[in-house]
């Protein structure tokens, strides 16, 4: 004691060993840390080895030649496996309290992000939804709102389209999902179809026949469905004839082509054979005409 004031000597606290004792206290955190580990791979490995190729097989035969969206379709089924495995690890583990007390933040966060990049993960789903599409593919000539043009590539975000003008036009995911999409030139067999009208006095039969046996001689038509022609209706000025054929795996410019040579050949064997395409409409006009002085 000094000056009526006690002093107190300051010893330093040893730190608490863990020895034999301890070990019960900590047998349930290394259970629980088990379980996480057994759930967390577990469901990796299903989501790696078996969901991930799966989906990978899938994407690579629907976009054979667009390597970009494989490597994107593949990180993100990567990335959703890791998140699922620490979810079911976490339950597993007997912390799913945790998860539901952090609901409200787990909420908030996701309306925050929803609104924020709304426009960005509508295109991502869009872009999922195209990529699975049996009937949307690489390739496909198709048309939307006032805009045609052949598929070049589809990606998560956008989807690349040239124009039958050479011009590439890059349209978002949601354009195409949004509102009907047309494909008048998709891949495999596809049916032409004619119309041609001729006059009345002409015979219906022969202009038939010549229009069937015009289709079989081009190359590209197929002669398995053979090409047909019918009658379609009686019209003021001429009768219509409706001829149909098939080509396989056309584009715009291939049946562009072939109707143009097939349009050749019909005129060539109907003038030949005398037969008035499309004749002139023909109207009786009645009056008087009146000259005064």
């Amino acid at each position: 004691m000094v000056a009526g004031v006690d002093v107190v000597a300051q010893t330093d606290t040893p730190a608490p060993e863990i020895g034999p004792t301890e070990l019960p206290d900590l047998l349930p955190v290394l259970i629980r840390a088990g379980w996480f580990a057994a759930g967390f791979l577990a469901v990796t490995v299903v989501g790696f080895y078996l969901v991930e190729p799966a989906v990978a097989r899938i994407v690579r035969q629907r976009n054979p030649d667009n390597s970009t969206i494989q490597e994107a379709i593949s990180r993100y089924v990567q990335v959703v496996v890791l998140l699922l495995a620490v979810v079911v690890g976490t339950a597993v583990a007997g912390y799913g309290r945790l998860l539901s007390n952090s609901a409200l933040v787990v909420a908030a966060a996701t309306v925050v992000l929803g609104v924020a990049g709304q426009a960005v993960i509508g295109s991502l789903v869009s872009g999922m939804a195209l990529v699975f599409d049996p009937e949307f593919n690489v390739g496909d000539y198709i048309e939307w709102g006032e805009r045609e043009g052949t598929v070049e590539s589809i990606t998560l975000r956008v989807t690349r389209v040239r124009t039958p003008d050479g011009e590439y036009v890059t349209v978002p995911n949601t354009q195409l999902t949004d509102q009907a999409v047309t494909r008048p030139y998709s891949r495999g067999r596809y049916r032409v179809v004619e119309h041609v009208g001729i006059a009345y006095d002409d015979e219906v039969e022969a202009a038939l026949t010549h229009l069937e046996d015009a289709a079989g001689e081009l190359e590209s038509v197929r002669t398995h469905p053979e090409p047909t022609a019918y009658v379609e209706e009686f019209g003021g000025d001429a009768v219509l004839l409706r001829a149909h054929y098939w080509i396989d795996e056309p584009t715009r410019r291939d049946v562009f082509a072939v109707r143009s040579d097939y349009a050749q050949i019909v005129k060539r064997r109907l003038e030949t054979d005398g037969i008035t395409i499309s004749p002139p409409s023909k109207r009786d006009l009645e009056g008087r005409i009146a000259v005064e002085g």
